[in-house]
């Protein structure tokens, strides 16, 4: 698999995959993203990598709307999925609803601090830099196991089959 792709496509709406494809789970993101690109939807583009980085933030500053998907480790037996917009401060957990939707605002500092960037610090490097901050959520789906291992567990399948139908309704 290739470390960053996208397609042709405007740039209308930007659905970014990102994690570890060999630590199970951890590939939900590039998994969703790589699905999206399959179903050519017209002003759609992905980009798929392994963590987010100050790069991202170009094509994220030239999107309207910014789908960030991840895997969220999940805690104990229930997952609960928050579609409100507003971050659930519980920890997830594991249940049959397998993605958590939030609305993001980018953050108040576009300074980073570590090698790799979060959704709403790339948000506010596009701004910052570019200009542009586009509307943008955060797309999280439970990862159950991280061990080194290209397949996801049953879970984290439902999961992905549930975003990408969350996604394609969203750009209809």
């Amino acid at each position: 698999m290739n470390a960053s792709h996208t397609t042709n496509q405007p740039a209308g709406f930007l659905v970014i995959g990102y994690g570890n494809t060999l630590r199970g789970d951890d590939g939900v993101g590039p998994r969703v993203a790589e699905a999206v690109e399959k179903l050519n939807m017209p002003g759609v583009r992905t980009l798929v990598c392994q963590q987010l980085s100050p790069e991202h933030a170009d094509p994220v500053s030239r999107a309207h709307t910014v789908v960030f998907v991840d895997a969220e480790i999940v805690q104990g037996s229930e997952f609960k999925v928050q579609s409100s917009g507003i971050p659930n401060p519980e920890p997830p957990t594991l249940n049959h609803e397998l993605i958590r939707w939030r609305k993001l605002e980018p953050g108040e500092s576009s300074q980073l601090m570590a090698h790799a960037a979060d959704p709403r610090t790339l948000l506010a490097l596009a701004r910052d830099v570019f200009g542009h901050a586009p509307q943008a959520w955060w797309l999280t789906i439970p990862a159950v196991k991280l061990d080194f291992s290209e397949t996801l567990t049953p879970e984290a399948r439902r999961g992905v089959a549930e975003a990408v139908e969350k996604i394609r309704s969203l750009c209809r």
